[in-house]
């Protein structure tokens, strides 16, 4: 088996951006934080509104990497078991045997996973944190990678459950989707205004990885040499947060974990075998955004989650 080195990681993520800017357009941070939570086997949470290619994002990873995928569209009345699978009795047997569901691969697409209530969020929860799933009293690993890729609508939109605490910290990031620059939305306009919809699009691209692959770049990230000082940096980031007057809750240890494997890819991504405190710094918003709570009257003045990460930054020093 060959072995994977910084430059052979570097290359394949070349090859992942050349092949989603065929479909995708000025949503390179965007994708580059999905391939992030790919090799570090974490999981993403898009969130915009409608019509951002939040979908189509991670469409486009899928059809880039050569696993398994499937696509939950949730609705208020999808259940449990259509998820996971069932238990199902087969006439010409008499017996019952367990139906997988679309859980059941390599990258799920969980779509507007918050119109969905709580009961049917639930049941990723254990698929997201162990890797296995239990149906009828039975557990059933996962194949390997296993990336959520979830996409939600802002919680002011109808018809939306926000998600609970323990399902958000799930998810290694949370990906805010803005609109896109002028000049992008005319190049959208311009590229996709007579050919083929974007998702046809992604379906067509060529995988440019193999599921093997994936997982080998996975354990080689693990690899990859992070410093005392940059694991002291990281550790007084969180403990910032929790002193922090915007914010009642401050980040976790599993915050900082998520942080600390994406720096480990993104090291990995620019030829690296080393973290900088820039990784550090680049990952802490999307992997601490949705772990903070803030205080009421920080609301009020208008503050939000990545306003007040942004300060906490601000106010630990880099180390040299």
């Amino acid at each position: 088996m060959q072995t994977s080195t910084p430059q052979h990681l570097a290359d394949a993520w070349a090859k992942l951006r050349e092949g989603a800017a065929q479909v995708l357009v000025g949503m390179d941070e965007v994708f580059q934080q999905l391939t992030i939570a790919l090799f570090s086997g974490g999981h993403v949470l898009l969130e915009g509104v409608p019509g951002t290619g939040k979908t189509l994002a991670a469409r486009t990873l899928a059809g880039l990497v050569g696993c398994t995928f499937k696509r939950v569209q949730f609705t208020p009345d999808l259940m449990p078991s259509d998820i996971l699978g069932t238990s199902v009795f087969d006439i010409a047997t008499r017996d019952f045997h367990i139906r997988k569901g679309p859980i059941f691969a390599g990258i799920v697409l969980a779509d507007e996973i918050n119109r969905a209530p709580a009961k049917t969020q639930a049941a990723l929860l254990e698929a997201m944190d162990e890797r296995q799933v239990t149906i009828e009293g039975e557990t059933f690993p996962l194949p390997e990678p296993f990336v959520v890729t979830a996409t939600q609508n802002p919680l002011e939109y109808e018809g939306t459950y926000p998600l609970p605490e323990a399902q958000l910290d799930r998810f290694q990031f949370k990906i805010i989707v803005e609109y896109r620059a002028e000049a992008d939305e005319v190049e959208v306009l311009r590229r996709h205004g007579r050919s083929l919809r974007p998702h046809q699009q992604a379906e067509r691209l060529i995988p440019v990885l193999g599921a093997p692959e994936v997982v080998r770049m996975q354990a080689q990230a693990q690899e990859v040499r992070v410093e005392e000082g940059i694991l002291a940096y990281l550790t007084a980031i969180a403990r910032a947060s929790r002193r922090s007057p915007d914010l009642a809750l401050g980040a976790s240890p599993r915050a900082s974990l998520a942080v600390l494997r994406g720096a480990r890819v993104l090291a990995l991504m620019e030829g690296r075998d080393y973290v900088l405190p820039d990784d550090i710094k680049r990952l802490v918003p999307p992997a601490f955004r949705h772990r903070v709570l803030l205080r009421p009257e920080a609301e009020i003045q208008g503050v939000t989650a990545d306003d007040a990460v942004g300060r906490v930054l601000a106010t630990v020093e880099v180390p040299r």
